[in-house]
């Protein structure tokens, strides 16, 4: 399993037909405090984190790490996608062995039901299994997550086993690509 975090980062942004994945930059700052501190965002995220610690935690240049992307339209961010190094230790006994890599992703409540969550993963995961061919890839997210629930159907995962945790029923799911021919 090869680490997401040697791979040279930044990547050159990645068009899509509406959106633009790219590394962050300052300006973004504002946007990821605001994803991070909305109640509708954090809902099943375990709420939404305050905003003045987000002021003050959150890096002039957030996000510095390869996999990490904003997602843009029209030049003003509307979410981020993250594919991070699977944390084994949160999912304690749950499939660590599952992938090496989760997926997450974050988007502004004015952005939800358009398809751009769909769009931006769809993009990253192609750029994922561009870099790490053959590797699969986890998502994880509450059953009661309906918008979430179906955008990992739509993006290809597969159900690997249902548990509970945080006092909810947890969903994971996993993606694998289809490896190149030797």
């Amino acid at each position: 399993m090869t680490d997401l975090r040697a791979l040279p980062w930044p990547t050159a942004p990645i068009t899509t037909e509406r959106l633009v994945l790219r590394q962050t930059e300052a300006r973004d700052r504002a946007g990821v405090i605001e994803l991070n501190a909305s109640p509708e965002v954090g809902t099943y995220l375990g709420g939404p984190q305050p905003r003045d610690e987000l002021e003050r935690m959150v890096p002039e240049v957030p996000g510095q790490r390869p996999g990490f992307f904003v997602a843009e339209l029209d030049g003003a961010l509307i979410g981020t996608v993250q594919l991070d190094p699977h944390d084994r230790e949160r999912v304690g006994e749950h499939r660590a062995e599952a992938g090496g890599t989760e997926l997450g992703y974050l988007f502004l409540p004015a952005a939800w039901g358009r398809g751009y969550a769909t769009e931006a993963c769809t993009a990253a995961l192609g750029w994922f299994a561009d870099a790490l061919p053959g590797e699969p890839v986890v998502l994880y997210t509450q059953t009661a997550n309906a918008r979430s629930m179906r955008l990992a159907a739509k993006l290809g995962f597969t159900e690997r086993e249902r548990f509970e945790k945080y006092d909810a029923e947890q969903w994971l799911g996993v993606w694998s690509p289809v490896a190149p021919p030797a």
